[in-house]
């Protein structure tokens, strides 16, 4: 018999054996998963991704990994100018009903382990009727199918949506609305190929086949999403090369906001979108910069982002004792808080004070010569409250605000500003699901609210406030109405010419600024952060992630 002890030598022996035969192999060539060579770009999204469908495209998270999925037939670029895509050129009728784009032919679907076409799968006009069709079939239940509301349908309730030929293909709207063509640089409208969708049904959230910049690679969810580079993309830059630079694109889904910007400053992930609050401090100064210490490290990137943060008064007048229904002490609020040491203090400057209308910056249209606005005037507000009936705040019962946790502090900044005015102001914090619900039934004389754009066209904001989108058949949750703004809301959407139909926004916008239905708070700022090696990602204003032109040195 042997013993332990002479087995367990030569068991050593053999393990000490293997491990030199394995480096040895490992030094004279790389290991198939070795991706040390790639440009792979890491990026987080704490919020999970529920699909990778377009058709359900509805929030930044699935928006993100979509836009680089997929293409439409136009795109909007960096300073929201409507671009070409697959549809390399179109034209727009005079009475602005007939929209008729002219394709690349040159653009193929992903072959992937998805779906492997056995010869290139070009894109053609019918792609484009069965895509857009599917986001109007009520089995679908796309939450997009309001951007077709204007297309115009036959008596069987079909769309005017015609392949003319494989490379034409026609629209046809029931009535003229100027903002039609930057609706469709929405990611609802990318193209999918029905054969895919078709195979997959409903498991297409997560095997999409589209002809973007990347293609899908795996996806285990809640914990890594990889995307790679599409070898046949059809766009390139100007000196002629094929986008995109980089090989892949990792996401992660790392819930703790913290422990995101741990793996940022190590270096594991490569970009980070926003600030949170448990780090603003350590990343920006009180004036919103760069801290100085990481200047070498990292870089930061900002500029406009078309969102506009508000309290919202309910007008609808039910309720004949309520104060705020008199327009003097709506106007008294917003003169009673000084906005820019608001942003200051409690956002490190990452936002622009709210002083100069609803449209925020980065809109055309948003000219605070023109539309006024509130400065803080304290005295201007005492006059306004004692001309209500209620000087020094006396006889004026309290308001409460409707609004999240983490808007708390905002409102808070206020209740302090607006007690020096004798106005007791009340935070009623509530979930957000909680708030929206009471919101569209009109349960809430005060409110926060915010609108980010939906496409690149002041129509977005101005539409909260038409009386015709009263809740709970639209989105005028102010429950505001004036025949006056309605009929330059009705005039703009007839108006083909883009300076004019700015013109009448900015008319609007200054009309709500007098009348005051709402008090807005700020327009946000998109803020990012690279490391320093990063180079080509840029900022736009509906803050789209946009991976085609980046590089990693």
């Amino acid at each position: 018999m042997r013993s332990a002890d002479n087995d367990s030598k030569k068991m050593k022996k053999i393990v000490l054996l293997f491990i030199l035969i394995m480096a040895v192999a490992l030094t004279g060539c790389k290991s198939k998963y070795d991706h040390s060579d790639k440009k792979i770009f890491h990026y987080n999204q704490s919020e999970g991704i529920q699909t990778l469908d377009p058709a359900f495209a509805s929030g930044q998270t699935v928006m993100w990994p979509c836009n680089q999925l997929y293409n439409g037939l136009v795109d909007m670029d960096d300073s929201l100018n409507i671009v070409p895509s697959i549809a390399k050129r179109w034209t727009i009728s005079e009475d602005g009903l007939t929209y008729t784009f002219y394709l690349r032919d040159d653009v193929t679907f992903h072959n992937t382990k998805c779906y492997p076409f056995k010869t290139p799968r070009k894109v053609v006009a019918q792609d484009f009727v069965y895509s857009f069709s599917r986001i109007l079939d009520p089995d679908v239940a796309s939450p997009g199918a309001w951007i077709f509301q204007k297309v115009k349908r036959d008596k069987e309730g079909k769309p005017a949506f015609k392949a003319l030929n494989d490379t034409t293909f026609q629209i046809q709207l029931a009535e003229a609305f100027p903002p039609f063509l930057g609706i469709l640089a929405m990611k609802y409208c990318s193209v999918v190929p029905k054969e895919v969708v078709e195979h997959y049904g409903k498991d297409f959230r997560k095997n999409p086949v589209g002809t973007g910049p990347f293609q899908f690679q795996l996806w285990q969810e809640g914990v890594k999403l990889v995307l790679r580079k599409n070898p046949d993309y059809f766009e390139r830059d100007e000196q002629g090369n094929r986008l995109p630079y980089i090989d892949a694109v990792a996401i992660s889904f790392i819930v703790d906001k913290q422990s995101v910007f741990m793996e940022f400053m190590k270096g594991s992930l490569d970009f980070m979108s926003g600030v949170e609050a448990c780090y603003k401090d350590a990343l920006l100064t009180k004036d919103g910069r760069l801290n100085p210490e990481y200047k070498d490290k990292i870089k930061m990137l900002t500029g406009p982002y078309l969102n506009t943060e508000y309290l919202g008064f309910m007008l609808k007048p039910d309720d004949k004792k309520n104060p705020l229904l008199d327009k003097r002490v709506r106007q008294a609020i917003n003169y009673g808080f000084d906005r820019e040491k608001m942003m200051k203090y409690l956002r490190n400057n990452v936002g622009y004070p709210g002083t100069g209308g609803f449209v925020p910056r980065g809109m055309p249209s948003h000219d605070p010569a023109r539309t006024g606005g509130y400065e803080y005037n304290p005295k201007k507000a005492a006059q306004l409250l004692a001309e209500a009936g209620y000087p020094g705040g006396k006889g004026l019962p309290p308001i409460s605000v409707a609004v999240s946790a983490s808007y708390a502090d905002l409102v808070q900044y206020m209740q302090h500003e607006l007690s020096q005015l004798g106005i007791d102001l009340r935070l009623d914090v509530m979930q957000g699901a909680q708030q929206r619900e009471m919101m569209r039934s009109y349960q809430l004389p005060f409110f926060r609210g915010s609108w980010i754009c939906d496409y690149p066209d002041a129509e977005n904001y101005m539409a909260l406030f038409y009386s015709k989108n009263l809740q709970p058949v639209g989105s005028n949750y102010t429950h505001y109405v004036n025949p006056a703004f309605d009929k330059l809301y009705e005039a703009s959407q007839r108006c083909t010419d883009e300076d004019k139909r700015n013109d009448y926004y900015t008319r609007m916008d200054a009309m709500l600024m007098a009348d005051a239905p709402v008090v807005v708070l700020y327009y946000d700022k998109v803020i990012r952060f690279t490391q320093a090696n990063i180079s080509g990602l840029g900022t736009n204003p509906v803050n789209m992630l946009d991976l085609r032109r980046v590089k990693i040195d």
